[in-house]
Parts: structure tokens; sequence; C-alpha cells
């Protein structure tokens, strides 16, 4: 099997789970059932990265008049980035999310 053939079989396989990788907590789903997948776990540590900054952004969102302006500039700044990212998994892309990509590459599971 050619290495082409065998990339593209993985993101078959895998594009299932790297899109529910950007519906809030389940991209831990995909972290266990799929970590060697390369390219469901490329997803996933993106879709984890995004989860842990929307955590924090409820967590400031508590803090009065600046919380939520922080809380709803960062829900639709969150809910449009995992928009983005579900449609370039479904498409089978690796795309590369400025900023939580970088922070994604750090993780070591």
């Amino acid at each position: 099997m050619t290495e082409t053939a065998q990339n593209e079989q993985e993101i078959h396989e895998g594009k299932f789970f790297a899109i529910i990788s950007y519906v809030s907590f389940l991209c831990i789903i995909t972290l266990v059932l799929k970590k060697n997948n390369k390219f469901a776990l490329y997803h996933a540590k993106q879709g984890l990265v995004l989860f842990v900054l929307e955590v924090a952004a409820f967590i400031l969102s508590i803090i009065p008049l600046l919380g939520w302006l922080i809380g709803v500039f960062g829900y639709a700044i969150f809910l449009l980035v995992s928009i983005w990212g579900i449609m370039q998994a479904a498409l089978g892309i690796y795309c590369r999310i400025p900023v939580i990509s970088e922070i994604s590459e750090k993780v070591i599971l």
C-alpha cells in the first residue's frame, strides 16, 4: 500500500472522530479511542486546547462587567473556530488554527 493511499485511509477512518473533537469535551473521546490515528489525534489536540480555552473564558466570565465582555466575545470566537475546524476535518484537511495549533503541537499525550 502506498503512503498516499495509507494517509487517505487513515483520514477516512479518523474523520468522524476528528469532527467531534471540536465539540466541547468530546475531544477526550477521540484522545482515548483514536490515539493511534494521526489525523484524528491532530484535530483532537486542537479541540482539547480549544476546550481548555473555553473553560478559561467561562471562569473569566464570572468577573462583573469585564467578564461579560470576555464571555460574549470569547464564546463567539470559539464557536466560529469550532465550526471552521469541523468543516476542515470533514474535508479531510490538516488545518492549522492560528495560536491553537502552536499550543496543540506542544501537547504530549
